[in-house]
């Protein structure tokens, strides 16, 4: 039998690219033909070797613009969050490791920079960063502080007073993006003084070759293998005053550069998810099965169905969310609602799509049991699905189920 051609594509059935500017749709298409030339061919080679060129790739993302892109100043072209977003669902519809690549960097160390540190600090480090020449990761996780950082044991103690004042700082965390290869760490530190005589949390900026800082890679990963993962050691390690970043002394310092975090991975969750779904449609219409194409079958087209209606509808809650970060109206608890929908949803639509290439969806000639792998890192990193629920449940009945 002939394969019928298709008619349309998922997010076509929904009519999406008529809710987007042209500016929007041509900033999105920039970085899908990026994605194609740079990354989508050696990508199953980068998984599979369990490394990533960060120090070769860092400067084409720097020169693409999506570095920071969502930031004012400092070489940051100070794009628009729907704009960003667009750019994190090309970027993870080839791999979760390159999103989280340009995630860290741009949303959580640029963006701790740019929102709590001295315009020394920004005019110093973010136009490097933005450029890719300077690689940047984020210390935050512990080895036994996860969801709770308020437990961490990393600690800054304040040596002298003033602008002379040294902060040591002694502690390990770990699962940190771009750690092995980072020029220079956002590192956050519980302290007894925080610099008013008051306890509290500091985030530093720790520089590669500062002594007393050291890191190791994290290998044999199951997942995220297309991404350099490590531990960050603070033995001892002496930084002035000026390292400090002097906007925060608490726990909303990081926690809210992870909601930054969060906002992309709600996009890019859902990249994943649709080039799994776009490599399934076009794997049932060219397996012939008792001498149809697959694609034939009812309970095929049942499941093609499925997913492309929890993407479409994912897709319409991330770009209602992109709306309100734009407004100023995007709050932890809305951000909480995306990153779990776009997570769960992903990684069942990945895993679907696995079934419907049967055993050649095993192999890395294939993008969803890769995309499935690595979903189960997003699944858990920037906030574990349980504290996302008890976020939403903390908004929906004003009772704190943390603790």
């Amino acid at each position: 039998m002939t394969k019928a051609s298709a008619t349309t594509t998922p997010l076509d059935l929904i009519g999406f690219d008529s809710l987007l500017s042209d500016e929007e749709r041509q900033i999105r298409d920039a970085v899908a033909d990026f994605g194609d030339r740079e990354l989508r061919p050696h990508v199953a080679d980068w998984f599979e070797a369990g490394a990533l060129p960060v120090n070769d790739l860092a400067p084409k993302f720097g020169e693409l613009g999506v570095l920071g892109m969502h930031l004012d100043g400092y070489g940051c072209p100070g794009m628009s969050a729907v704009d960003y977003g667009l750019a994190c669902m090309e970027i993870e519809a080839v791999d979760s490791g390159l999103r989280s690549l340009v995630s860290v960097q741009g949303s959580l160390a640029m963006f701790a920079i740019h929102h709590w540190g001295s315009e020394e600090q920004k005019e110093h480090y973010l136009p490097g960063m933005a450029a890719g020449t300077t690689l940047g990761c984020f210390g935050l996780t512990e080895p036994d502080a996860g969801s709770d950082p308020a437990n961490m044991r990393t600690r800054a103690v304040r040596d002298g007073s003033g602008e002379d004042a040294d902060w040591i700082l002694n502690g390990t965390k770990m699962w940190i993006t771009n750690a092995p290869v980072a020029d220079v760490a956002v590192v956050w530190a519980r302290t007894d003084d925080r610099g008013d005589g008051k306890p509290g949390f500091a985030g530093f900026i720790v520089e590669k070759g500062d002594p007393g800082f050291s890191t190791a890679e994290i290998h044999r990963k199951l997942s995220l293998r297309a991404s350099v993962t490590g531990e960050i050691i603070l033995e001892d390690c002496r930084l002035p005053e000026s390292r400090r970043l002097p906007g925060v002394n608490s726990l909303r310092g990081p926690l809210t550069c992870l909601n930054e975090a969060r906002y992309g991975i709600i996009w890019g969750a859902l990249g994943a998810a649709r080039d799994a779904l776009a490599t399934a449609i076009d794997y049932v219409g060219t397996r012939d099965v008792f001498d149809r194409p697959l694609s034939s079958f009812q309970i095929t087209q049942t499941k093609l169905a499925d997913m492309t209606v929890e993407l479409d509808k994912s897709m319409l809650l991330a770009l209602q969310l992109g709306r309100l970060k734009d407004a100023g109206k995007l709050t932890p608890p809305r951000i909480s609602v995306g990153k779990l929908n776009s997570t769960r949803v992903a990684l069942e639509i990945t895993r679907e799509c696995r079934t419907l290439l049967g055993a050649s969806g095993i192999t890395l000639d294939h993008s969803p049991l890769r995309h499935a792998n690595n979903l189960e890192s997003v699944l858990t990193y920037e906030g574990t699905v349980e504290m996302h629920q008890l976020t939403i449940g903390q908004a929906l009945t004003g009772e704190q189920a943390f603790r």
